[in-house]
């Protein structure tokens, strides 16, 4: 998309309720002219937010949110609708649904959980990773093209390798032009990045697009720094698994998990 004019400071902006317009920073990894999915991801979020918001809190808070990828994410608005599957007091199931020129692109549900104080009995590894002011910036840009890509600060623990990066992920740029977005739908907005630190082959040689993301969380993010400990994995048949610890700066937040389509880029 190109309009004459530089881009706004943020990845979205509002036409009406349910429409987005997105900006050039949004330009996917694959193809500049598509949109990268991890804005959407987190755009996704933004409107789940949104729309209960407009009801009584209930306490209740994401635990899962997993997304599927259906088709093309042409450069185009897009309309979010949202619906609520299953209510309940204790666990709520979510689904919303990105429509691209009024064709379903992703589909994804979220399973929201009841809050208990489980101060007491809460365990689980607590490892800490480097913070992000003590590490040098990696021209993530340099190996991948497109705006989205450009948008980010990208802070690797160490230099990256093959299949495995432990990497810091930031961004200045707001999710929606003039509208804050909740920590959770802006650290959500940058977790489908994890396929792109730890590339196991050149992107100019194969492609290894994800079909889903899924994320289970143990606690809500907080701060502004996604931070993914990930692993990619290529098997023996054309599919592939990237799998990231998720962490924020007190420590690890939850998983996860991408399903990869790997295929050679044939000669040109």
């Amino acid at each position: 998309m190109n309009t004459g004019t530089p881009a706004p400071d943020s990845y979205y902006e509002r036409i009406d309720e349910h429409r987005y317009k997105p900006t050039a920073h949004t330009g996917g990894a694959w193809d500049p002219d598509e949109q990268h999915f991890s804005p959407l991801g987190g755009l996704v979020v933004h409107a789940i937010e949104r729309h209960l918001a407009a009801r009584p809190d209930t306490d209740l808070v994401p635990a899962r949110i997993s997304y599927d990828i259906l088709g093309r994410l042409a450069l185009d608005e897009c309309e979010i609708r949202v619906e609520t599957i299953r209510p309940g007091r204790t666990i709520e199931l979510i689904e919303a649904v990105v429509l691209i020129a009024d064709r379903p692109v992703v589909r994804a549900r979220a399973w929201l959980l009841a809050t208990v104080d489980t101060s007491a009995v809460a365990a689980g590894p607590d490892d800490r990773l480097t913070p992000p002011q003590a590490l040098t910036p990696w021209p993530m840009d340099s190996l991948w093209p497109g705006g989205y890509i450009a948008s980010l600060d990208v802070r690797p623990l160490a230099p990256p390798r093959p299949g495995r990066t432990t990497a810091w992920i930031s961004t200045r740029h707001a999710l929606v032009a003039g509208e804050p977005s909740s920590t959770l739908a802006s650290y959500l907005a940058l977790v489908d990045t994890a396929n792109g630190i730890a590339v196991r082959q050149p992107p100019t040689a194969w492609m290894y697009p994800n079909v889903d993301l899924t994320v289970h969380l143990h606690r809500q993010p907080e701060g502004h720094w996604t931070g993914l400990a990930t692993t990619v994995t290529f098997g023996p048949t054309g599919q592939g698994l990237t799998s990231t610890v998720l962490h924020d700066l007190n420590g690890p937040v939850g998983h996860a998990q991408q399903i990869l389509t790997v295929r050679p880029i044939p000669d040109r």
